[in-house]
Formats: C-alpha cells, structure tokens, sequence
C-alpha cells in the first residue's frame, strides 16, 4: 500500500508530465496522426476515434519495444496499436508502421523520416502518447522536429485509473524517471527544455529518495 505522502507526490508529477493540447480542430486533410507505442493500448484506441473522426489523412504508429513493453508481446508495439486500430474498424491500408525505434528520440527521427518521404505535403503531426509522456514527447518532438506544427494528445486517464499490467507504483516509477530526463535531456540535445516548477522539483527529491528509481 502506497502511502497518502507518496500519492501526494506521485499527483504533482503527474499532473506536471500531463501536457495536453486542445482538440479544437476543423477536419482537413493535410494532418497525420502519429500514436507513440507504449503499454497503453487506449492510445491506440484514441488514435483510431481521432481518424474516424476525419481529423488526418492517415494514421501511423511507431515503436518497437521500449523500458515497459520489452517482451510483453510477440510482436512491436506498432503493429499490436495498428491491430488494435483495425479493430476500431480503421483499414490496415490507411495505417503507416514505424517498427524500429526503442524510445522518443527515435519515434520521433524515424517517424518523421517516413512521413517526408511518404506525406510530404503533411502540414500538422497530432501527436498521440499517454498522458503521462505528452511533456516529453512535445519536448521531444521539438528538439527533432521543431519546424513541424505540432498539437500532442492523450486519452482521457487520471493518476488513479488503473493500467492491465502497469501498477500505480510502477507509474510513479515512470513518472520520477521522466522528470530525470526533463532535468538531464536538454543538454544532450534531446529535448527542448521545459520549467520546472519548485513543488515538482520538491515531489521529484522526495520520491527519488523515497526509492523510486527503477526509471531512472
């Protein structure tokens, strides 16, 4: 049992990594929806609502296997998000694959070589990740992509929603480990950096000490 303190904390890093842009779009068709592989298969199931709903010419997913999903399934996490999609009733034909990248960085350099190459005349990327990556994977996006139009999404989730195989301590795990590479990946050239605020940087220390550092 997780204490009241270290919920406390773990609620400050969450609604710190929770960076999620509005949805006010008029449907058009020089978009790309691009869905980040993780072990939430909701945002497979955002991503093919968003496309149903007219909001991009195409869908694509990228990821191979990262930290959380390495050996969870038999295939990459793009193509369990494209089957997932397909069952949304969206067509294979209309879904791209990136099956190689193994983090951020990576999803993002590998989807946007493809895209140029496929979708040259994509204006706009509506980038989809779960709520707790939408910090990183704007500053992310911006550090590799930074000339693109980009607007970042998630599926409605809440600190305490539980996860299939993703505990509320493995989420503040994750969570104490994203703000380590908020602080660090700037200066590598890795991400954009971002502000951090004192109560999160208080949050971060206490449950860095508190020892959850499995992400880190």
């Amino acid at each position: 049992m997780l204490s009241q303190e270290i919920l406390r904390n773990g609620l400050i890093l969450w609604n710190y990594h929770c960076r999620i842009d509005s949805l006010e779009l008029a449907p058009q068709r020089e978009r790309i929806i691009l869905g980040l592989g993780s072990y939430d298969l909701n945002v497979a199931d955002y991503c093919a609502e968003l496309y149903l709903q007219g909001y991009a010419q195409k869908l694509m997913f990228s990821g191979k296997a990262g930290n959380w999903t390495q050996g969870r399934w038999d295939k990459t996490e793009a193509e369990i998000f494209a089957e997932r999609a397909n069952a949304q009733t969206v067509p294979l034909s209309e879904i791209i694959l990136e099956k190689a990248a193994t983090n951020l960085g990576e999803n993002i350099r590998y989807s946007r070589a493809i895209i140029e190459q496929l979708l040259p005349s994509v204006s706009e990327v509506i980038l989809v990740t779960k709520p707790n990556t939408t910090r990183r994977a704007y500053a992310t996006f911006m550090a590799n992509w930074p000339q693109m139009p980009v607007r970042v999404l998630a599926p409605k989730r809440e600190f305490d929603d539980s996860l299939v195989g993703h505990s509320q301590e493995d989420l503040i795990h994750e969570l104490v480990g994203d703000t380590q590479r908020i602080i660090d990946y700037p200066q590598r050239g890795f991400q954009i950096p971002q502000e951090l605020p004192a109560d999160v940087m208080q949050a971060f220390e206490f449950l860095y000490q508190a020892g959850f550092v499995q992400h880190v």
